[in-house]
Order: C-alpha cells, then structure tokens, then sequence
C-alpha cells in the first residue's frame, strides 16, 4: 500500500505544483503588497512553468491509473492540460494588462490565488476516473469560478453574474450528485472501469441508468455551456471581468468536454466492441444515447449562433459564439470514436488562440475606449490598422474560413461525421457556421466599412501588448497551413486512452 502511495505521488507533480503554488500566492498575499499583484503574476507564472516542466518529464511515461484508479495519467489528459495550462499562462499575461482589474481597491494576491486554484481543479478534472474524484474536481473548479467571476464586485453586473453563477451551478451540481449516486446503487462501483464491467456482465435495468446518465449529463453540460444548461453563460460572461470570461471559454470547456468523454468512452463502451462506430454504444441496446446528444448539439449550436445575432455588447457576443462552439464540440462525442475523440481535441487547441485572441482585443480596445459595446468599434481599421486585421483573424478562424486554424478544427469534426455517416448533424453543422458568418461580419463591418467616426483619436497598444497579439494571431494562421503535428499529438493521445 505504501509503495503504491509514493508511486502515486510522484506521478501526482504536476497537480502537487499548482497546489503548491497556490498556497504560496496566499502567504504573499498576507504579507506583501496587496494591490498591485504584480509579485503574484510572477509567481503564478513560475509556478506554471514548474508544472509544465514536471508534466514534459511525464510525457515519456506509460499511462498510469494512481490513487487506487481515481486518477488518470495518460496521454488524453496530458492533451488537456496543456490546453489548460497554457490558457492559464496567457490569462495571467491578460490581467496584468486590464485596467478593469486595478481600476479601484482589489486584492489582486487573492485574485492570482484564485486563478491557480482554478486551474488546479480544471487539471484535476481531465484525470478524474472516479465519480466522486469527478465530483470533487468539478466543484473546487466552480467554488473558484464564482469568486472570481465577482471579483469586480462594485460593478452591478459583476456581483449578479457571481450570484446566478452560484445558483446554477448548485442546482446542476445537486443534479449530478443524485445521478452519481443512482449508478452508484445500480453496479456497487465508483470507479469508471468498475462500473464498465459492472454493466458489460451484469443485468442492470436500463431506465434508472438512463435516468442517472442524464442527470449526470446535466452536470457536464452546465460547464460545457450546453443547451439546455446554458443560462448562466451570457450573463456571467458579461458581468465577470474579461480576463476570467475568456478562461471560462477556453478552459473551464476543454475540462468538462475531458471528464465527460472519459466518463462516456471507459464507463459506456462495451469491450466487446471498442472503437467501431456502430457499435459505440453498444451497451445501452434500448436507448439510443447518442442520438440525445446529437439534438443537444444541434439545440446548442443553433441557439448560441441564432441569439448572438442581435447581441450589441462583443463580451454577451462572445459567449452565445462560446455556446455555439460547444455544440460543434458535442458533435464529435455523438459519434465516440477515436476518429472524434481526436476531432475535438485539435478543435480546442486551435479554439485556444482564437477565442482568447478575441477576448483579448475586446479588453484591450475596452481599456482605451471605456466601452465593450459594437458601437466602440466604429472606424477601427482607420485607428489602428493592426490591431483590426488582427482581431479579423480571429472572427474569420471563429467562423471557419481557410487558411486559419478554425476551418482545419471544423473540418476533421464534419470528416469525422461523415466517416460514421451522421450526414444530417454534418449539415446542421455547417449551416449553422454559416450563420455564425453574420454576426462575425457586423463587427468586420464596424471596423472597415461604417466610415471613419467623427472623432478619430487613434486607439494605441503597448508593444508587449501587440507582442502578445501576434503571438496568438500567428499559430491561428499557421495551424491552419501546417496542422500536421497537431493532428498527430491528438491522435497519439487519444490512442494510450482509458488505460486501467
């Protein structure tokens, strides 16, 4: 037993790093300066690195089941949390340059602090192989996700996105609990692995399965952002600052996105079967699962795509795109294959730079203008060229036109819809990018052909500021060239998946 401990915790570093980290954000917080933060950038930023290092060391590791099977380290989850690590790296470069952060007395330390407590329960979150580990990763994440989505309490907006926040999430929290506890009952197994075997030999009602599935689903959908356990979306995206709404987006979606395909792939996969597409669902032989989800991603799409055309404010625009892009996401899960495992991994990493690119432009124009509304975008390409061709680039890799990096995501997910013919949800799919072409285009239209305002003061960015812009600008172009190496990252990920 003790020697199994100490092998579990030397593959535990990664995870021990953050936590680590965020227990040294919190004495600096008590005993240094509290309002400018800027020592506990440093040290999230260090302590990032640190547990990137530890997790490149992993890397050349076989996959590993620790904790007596309620965490996994393989290859899927490595994917993710580099996804999330780095999201978390550029978030923390984000907030040193908001001035809706400093902007009035904050605790910046305990922002920072907050910060790594989140990320820690995202990586958590994509090894989790046993429900209640899932349970408990998935709330550290939330508890930290509703402080800091109210961090600028003084602002209305702020404090009802906190307060909204909370309620939904404990409603879908009670909600996968209950579900959690009736598989439970159903196989006596707590685990994934135990739970598969129980229901490849055992004979298990399908109702009350059903029944527990969903309300576990209900669970992931509230952090994916999936209809219909979406509401929370746009307003706390509005109300929270814009450094934590483009977090949400990118990594608190490709953490639940993890823990809901691990739980799917290992716990309702008969072994029998595997990997074939027609029979990935084999074990649920009297109810047609896949095809639930296939509605949720069209209702999730479609709404988020349809509503965000008469949205004003870039931040409530933002998220009913983040919706939207979700239920492209879902659509590689219908089919459960590794073909769409690997579809939605390549997906979120080029989502990555895209979406946080985006966030990132509207807080820095939001900065020089005091406005998150179209209207501030009037006349941009006149009043800084760059940074207007720049913030087109991500609209154009959001909508998925070529060359950039989104038409290369969207395509391996239709192809991957196509290979297990769920021909009409491609088409949807498609359809639905094609009504996302719109609102993405009134804020092209803002920006080149309303003419130059009345006022052209030029809108100016710092160096390290426009530094950072192309540094995400660049891979969205780039991994829409030459996405060789990211297709075979996600694809030897996926294949070292659900190891015992």
């Amino acid at each position: 037993m003790l020697d199994q401990i100490i092998y579990s915790v030397r593959l535990f570093q990664p995870e021990a790093a953050l936590a680590v980290t965020f227990l040294v954000l919190i004495l600096i917080d008590l005993f240094s300066d509290r309002s400018t933060g800027k020592l506990s950038a440093l040290v999230a930023l260090a302590g990032l690195f640190v547990t990137a290092w530890l997790l490149s060391r992993e890397s050349s590791l076989p996959p590993n089941s620790i904790f007596s099977q309620m965490y996994a380290v393989d290859g899927f989850s490595m994917f993710f949390k580099v996804v999330i690590l780095l999201a978390s790296f550029l978030v923390v470069l984000f907030s040193l340059n908001s001035r809706e952060l400093v902007s009035g007395i904050r605790h910046l330390g305990e922002y920072y602090a907050l910060l790594m407590s989140l990320t820690l329960g995202m990586v958590l979150m994509t090894g989790a192989s046993n429900l209640l580990m899932m349970y408990l990763s998935l709330e550290l994440t939330s508890l930290s996700s509703y402080i800091l989505a109210g961090f600028t309490k003084q602002a209305r907006d702020s404090s009802e996105a906190s307060l909204k926040y909370v309620l939904y999430g404990a409603v879908s929290s009670g909600l996968m609990l209950y579900g959690i506890s009736i598989v439970y009952g159903l196989t006596g197994a707590l685990d994934i692995y135990g739970i598969n075997h129980a229901l490849a030999t055992g004979d298990i009602s399908i109702v009350p399965l059903v029944v527990a599935g969903i309300l576990i689903v209900a669970g992931f959908g509230y952090k994916i952002s999936a209809v219909p356990f979406h509401f929370w979306t746009p307003d706390v995206y509005e109300g929270a600052p814009i450094t934590i709404t483009a977090f949400l987006s990118v990594a608190s979606k490709a953490a639940g996105f993890a823990m809901m395909i691990r739980f799917f792939k290992v716990s309702f996969i008969d072994p029998a079967v595997g990997n074939l597409a027609p029979g990935a669902w084999a074990i649920f032989r009297g109810f047609q699962w896949n095809e639930l989800l296939a509605m949720i991603s069209v209702l999730t799409m479609t709404l988020g795509n349809l509503v965000a055309i008469w949205q004003n404010n870039l931040k409530r625009l933002l998220a009913y795109s983040s919706i939207a892009h979700a239920g492209y996401m879902l659509m590689g899960i219908v089919v459960l294959s590794n073909e769409g495992i690997t579809a939605v991994m390549i997906y979120f990493l080029v989502y990555l730079f895209m979406n946080l690119g985006a966030f990132y432009l509207v807080m820095l124009v939001a900065n020089q203008t005091g406005s998150e509304d179209l209207e501030a975008y009037k006349g941009l390409g006149y009043r800084s060229p760059l940074a207007a061709v720049i913030f087109t680039i991500f609209l154009l890799s959001l909508t998925g036109i070529p060359p950039t990096a989104g038409f290369i995501g969207k395509l391996y997910l239709f192809a991957s819809l196509i290979n297990a013919k769920w021909f009409w949800l491609a088409i949807v799919g498609v359809l639905n990018s094609v009504v996302s072409l719109y609102y993405y285009a009134r804020i092209l239209k803002q920006m080149f052909l309303s003419g130059p305002p009345a006022d052209l003061t030029p809108v100016r960015f710092s160096t390290p500021q426009i530094v950072l812009l192309l540094a995400l600008a660049i891979p969205t172009i780039l991994l829409g060239l030459y996405f060789g190496p990211l297709v075979n990252f996600a694809q030897a990920s996926v294949s070292i998946f659900g190891i015992r």
